[in-house]
């Protein structure tokens, strides 16, 4: 397996971090003295260059676990699936102690020197990574009701510690996370319709809390309360109107000066519509969509369904949080905590994303592997059950390198003579 990664992918993410370093440093370069002061009550240094240098730090450790996940053999990420999700589940947890940070009214952040961590970003990619192991497993049937309800009830485990913190935006980009790699199964649609009925009063309960529901009253009509609950989307609207079409120029932004809230962070999309205009955030919109259909079109090219699904998996995790991200901004959905992968400040984010992208980059190096690669892998396996291959079994073997799947058209869902994994080798 000589294959070149993506170097499409690769130079898509740069750009992304290139921008948002810029974006970054033009948000955080000019700070007001009520921002200054509220942050040396925390003990932090406040310079010119302060958050842009622990942004590039951020940075320089993200590459490096992008290049250790772009080189980690996909074997040993599939044995890493449950750990990877206790681990998770564990960091989750560890916010509700001594370990954990508040701020802002919710407790999710745990306290790593000298830094902080979230881990609900490392739920998303683990839940990513365990839904692809779980999903190409033999025993995963698609019109299995047990193969539906065990990732559903992992889910649900989490959201429920989410909305302990609290944390909404986490809750709906989980759920959406699952749901797209569920469909993508060609899990049976009445149970995932099932579950959208079951979720309909759930949702209004969650919603009905009073800081929520100020929250939907304010997306509904922003300028009733522009100085309240509106405040924060009416200063982005004002923010992204200022830009037209070529911005205001880099640097020349008005509302990071104490008007638009947490700009360089979950907002920093509309410091990018001020500064660069609608042609530098159409920019921004049109290199997601290349990076989503970009990893798309590597798993057009995959057979090992573990690899075919963490691929479509990382997409759609990405993909899910950009696009959040630019609706909250722009006012088509209630305003919520989510930072725009690769542009937006914090390590978290940034660092858990980088890790994806690693991986991406590393199943791109896949493509083309043949049955004959694949079927090595089976017959060197540990597992004695990997290696048990019948006459029929090794047939449909031969078959799988004419098959839809083989030439990029594996859509399980959609494809009713798609060799599954169970059929192929019994491979776990």
């Amino acid at each position: 397996m000589n294959q070149q990664y993506d170097r499409l992918i690769l130079v898509i993410v740069v750009f992304l971090i290139l921008i948002g370093l810029m974006a970054v440093y033009s948000s955080t370069s000019v700070i007001s003295p009520d921002v200054v002061e509220k942050l040396q009550k925390k003990g932090a240094v406040v310079s010119q260059f302060g958050f842009v240098k622990k942004q590039l730090f951020t940075v320089l450790l993200g590459m490096i676990a992008m290049f250790i996940a772009c080189k980690i053999p996909l074997k040993y990420l599939r044995k890493m699936a449950i750990p990877l999700l206790v681990l998770s589940l564990v960091c989750l947890l560890l916010v509700f102690t001594q370990f954990g940070i508040s701020a802002g009214g919710a407790r999710r952040w745990l306290r790593l020197w000298p830094s902080t961590f979230q881990p609900s970003e490392l739920v998303k990619l683990s839940m990513v990574v365990f839904l692809a192991w779980f999903i190409s497993r033999s025993y995963f049937k698609k019109d299995s009701f047990v193969s539906f309800i065990i990732p559903i009830s992992i889910m649900a485990v989490f959201q429920v510690i989410f909305l302990k913190q609290p944390d909404f935006g986490a809750v709906m980009s989980l759920a959406l996370l699952t749901i797209s790699l569920l469909f993508i199964s060609g899990i049976k649609l009445r149970y995932l319709l099932s579950l959208g009925a079951l979720s309909i009063p759930i949702i209004i309960k969650l919603i009905s809390e009073p800081y929520r529901w100020k929250r939907v009253t304010a997306f509904i009509d922003p300028w009733k309360d522009s100085q309240g609950s509106g405040f924060q989307l009416v200063q982005s609207f004002i923010a992204l109107g200022s830009g037209g079409i070529r911005g205001v120029g880099l640097g020349e932004s008005k509302q990071k000066l104490s008007f638009l809230p947490e700009v360089h962070t979950d907002f920093i999309f509309s410091l990018i519509g001020e500064e660069v205009g609608f042609i530098g955030a159409a920019f921004v919109v049109l290199l997601f969509m290349i990076l989503f259909l970009r990893g798309i079109a590597i798993t057009r090219k995959i057979k090992d369904p573990f690899a075919y699904y963490l691929a479509f998996g990382i997409s759609i995790m990405i993909a899910i949080q950009a696009v959040i991200n630019f609706a909250v901004v722009t006012g088509m959905v209630p305003t919520k905590g989510l930072p725009l992968p690769f542009i937006s400040y914090g390590g978290s984010s940034l660092i858990v994303n980088m890790i994806a992208i690693g991986l991406l980059l590393n199943i791109s190096r896949m493509t083309g592997h043949k049955a004959d690669d694949q079927e090595k892998e089976f017959i060197d396996s540990d597992n004695p059950e990997d290696r048990d291959f019948s006459a029929d079994k090794q047939r449909l073997l031969n078959i799988s390198r004419y098959s839809k799947w083989s030439k990029g058209y594996g859509y399980s869902r959609y494809n009713k003579n798609l060799l599954t994994n169970c059929e192929l080798s019994g491979h776990r």
